[in-house]
């Protein structure tokens, strides 16, 4: 193999894919990126057997052909040269051994075989559609903080996508829950998505999907199958497999009867949350909401701090309610919601509380309260 390259393009396909790979794995030809030269471009790929990412780049193939490089010296490598470099790639008479050349720069590389990389077959997609970046990230950004970290609830470890109806339309749907919180946003369904499986998309591939759309300004083509999900975007293509679980009735925990009304100024309201429980224990960290006739107490008591206590005017007209939240869950929930003012409908100190920017708004968050 012999290739050329320009090292800002090999950088940023080389950032895109050895992400997936572990640093630390028992199976060597895991730690390696492969590289496939033919025609006038190169194909890298990269996967942890669950997560796979290729793309594709322009380069002046001299001589086709294929290698895997050490997916992590090879980027921290290409980072360290000079803007506007070139590199050349060339495999030597030793199979084991790769030459990189730039400059005057020359690195000999321990390479494994291509016919040794894993490759994630992934048979039929029985779904394919296409959304806009744009809406992929809001369904991404609106749900994953509200992921479980807990493994053995593997099955929470993702963001929950299926296809319903809501309102006699067709919705495509986010759902992701960690017991404590649960956060839900629909679009219109996408031509291509209805009927599709509901999917778990764990949160390693979600990260990746979440980095890539970043700066895209172009659509995304999306395939489902029963067992994995592929994203295409421009030259990448990341394909994951599922959560092999089944995702929780969702619906049963979102409150559909909770008649006391809360609307606060959003910002105003994050704020007071945030400067009362400076004073809670990180263990803890409940806040106490006492709402009456248009007012809302905000409080914390730490025996081992102190207390701190903050007033609201708000709109709030029902009976008389003292609630307590995790902090932190308040703050998270807060910084989802686009309007400048949160509306909250309780019932009861024991009972789920619904949060969403208004009525009938595309994103809704439920918040399991704390005693306090």
């Amino acid at each position: 193999m012999k290739v050329t390259l320009e090292r800002a393009a090999l950088l940023k396909a080389l950032g895109h894919v050895h992400r997936v790979v572990e640093r630390r794995t028992t199976i060597p030809i895991l730690s390696n990126v492969l590289f496939a030269a033919e025609g006038r471009s190169v194909l890298l790929k990269a996967t942890d057997l669950d997560l796979e990412v290729t793309e594709r780049l322009p380069a002046d193939v001299a001589q086709p052909g294929a290698t895997t490089l050490p997916a992590h010296i090879l980027y921290e490598i290409v980072r360290k040269l000079p803007e506007g470099a070139q590199v050349s790639l060339e495999g030597g008479d030793d199979a084991g051994q790769l030459l990189l050349r730039s400059g005057r720069s020359r690195f000999q590389l321990q390479a494994l075989p291509e016919s040794d990389f894993p490759d994630l077959a992934t048979g039929d997609f029985t779904h394919k559609f296409r959304l806009s970046a744009a809406d992929l990230k809001k369904l991404i950004d609106k749900t994953q903080f509200a992921i479980s970290n807990e493994e053995t609830r593997y099955y929470l470890n993702g963001i929950y996508f299926h296809s319903t109806d809501s309102g006699g339309q067709a919705v495509l749907r986010a759902v992701a829950t960690d017991g404590h919180r649960l956060a839900r946003i629909e679009i219109p369904a996408p031509p291509g998505s209805s009927g599709m499986p509901g999917v778990i998309i764990p949160r390693k591939a979600v990260m990746e999907v979440q980095k890539l759309i970043e700066d895209l300004a172009q659509d995304v083509t999306i395939e489902i199958s029963p067992t994995k999900a592929r994203f295409s975007f421009d030259d990448v293509v990341l394909t994951t497999k599922l959560i092999d679980g089944t995702f929780p009735d969702y619906a049963r925990v979102i409150p559909s009867g909770n008649d006391k009304y809360l609307t606060v100024e959003r910002q105003q309201f994050k704020d007071a949350v945030d400067r009362v429980s400076t004073i809670s224990s990180e263990r803890g960290r409940a806040v106490k909401l006492a709402m009456a006739d248009g007012k809302l107490t905000l409080s914390v008591n730490n025996p081992d701090s102190g207390s701190a206590v903050e007033e609201l005017e708000v709109n709030y007209d029902a009976s008389p309610l003292d609630i307590g939240f995790n902090a932190r869950y308040l703050l998270d929930i807060t910084d989802q919601l686009d309007s400048d003012t949160a509306l909250f409908k309780l019932a009861d100190p024991g009972s789920p509380t619904l949060v969403l920017d208004r009525e009938g708004a595309p994103a809704l968050y439920v918040l399991m309260p704390m005693r306090v």
